[in-house]
């Protein structure tokens, strides 16, 4: 019997990525290795395999029928490698190390500053590391070890924590309201300004269950990055939507009152369950629930 080919797992990672991207350059970004060694990868396992397992084409490459039949098995083993290193890591005693927080920008830039210098203060020995994203981060292949999310992670794996949940309230700028006045009634509202966003259908959704049809054209500022989102409201472009302990703070805006009943933030801790227990993330989970609590009701 011929004896099985040994595959380095980088050989492997290589292949799966550029399957994924379709191309050396994207794949090269990913890896963040260059073309050429991409290039040099992808002929190793071929000639491992004895296998042609891309088509070259002008604009990329394309699986062959090989290449694509290998794409699933390639895809368990990524995932058994990243179980290996979240077993290894999950074992680690050593409260020193780094710990890598995901959370939306909004937040990031909103709420952790002053937790994470307070974790800092009381952990100097854990750094941290924010990543903001209103992208859904994976943490199985350790894109990050926490993550604040704002809904329910369902994510087999996963150990959740439920830490509250923020008021949303309505405001305007006071600069805005001088200039328009304050809606006083329903049919009132309708001829205000509203600042939404573009591509997100949350608000529009929200009026919708209020039993007000709205479409996107209603609002004539859209924006769906929540910071920029928020000054556009302070800078008057019209009435809009925020947390309620942040407009509230904010000596440029006031509380209005529209009618509408509000949804909720909840405010959810996750992390992949082989690193929950390892001491540098539990200890900066715990301070991040504390350091969270009192945004919530």
């Amino acid at each position: 019997m011929n004896k099985l080919p040994s595959l380095d797992w980088s050989l492997v990672q290589a292949f799966l990525t550029v399957a994924e991207t379709g191309s050396l350059s994207a794949a090269a970004r990913l890896l963040g290795t260059s073309q050429p060694t991409l290039g040099r990868q992808i002929k190793q396992i071929e000639q491992q395999l004895g296998a042609e397992l891309f088509h070259r084409q002008p604009r990329g490459l394309a699986l062959t029928d090989i290449g694509a039949a290998l794409v699933q098995p390639a895809s368990v083993m990524r995932d058994a490698v990243q179980r290996i290193a979240l077993t290894a890591a999950g074992r680690q005693a050593s409260l020193a190390g780094t710990v890598r927080i995901t959370a939306s920008v909004s937040t990031s830039a909103l709420h952790l500053p002053p937790i994470i210098a307070g974790i800092r203060k009381l952990e100097p020995q854990i750094a941290i590391e924010l990543v903001p994203s209103d992208d859904s981060r994976n943490l199985l292949y350790r894109e990050a070890d926490i993550a604040v999310r704002m809904y329910r992670p369902t994510q087999l794996d996963l150990v959740t924590q439920h830490i509250g949940d923020i008021e949303l309230a309505v405001f305007a700028a006071k600069s805005y309201l001088a200039d328009r006045g304050t809606p006083q009634s329903g049919a009132d509202l309708l001829q205000h300004d509203f600042v939404g966003f573009d591509a997100n259908p949350e608000i529009i959704e929200g009026f919708r269950a209020a039993g007000i049809t709205v479409d996107r054209d209603f609002f004539k500022t859209r924006c769906d990055d929540n910071i920029a989102y928020w000054e556009l409201v302070r800078a008057g472009c019209g009435i809009g939507f925020a947390q309620a302990g942040v407009g509230r703070d904010d000596p440029l805006v006031s509380e209005i009152d529209i009618g509408m009943p509000l949804p909720v933030l909840p405010v959810w801790l996750t992390a992949h369950e082989a690193m929950r227990q390892t001491p540098r993330i539990r200890r900066v989970w715990d301070l991040l629930a504390a350091g969270l609590r009192p945004l919530v009701s």
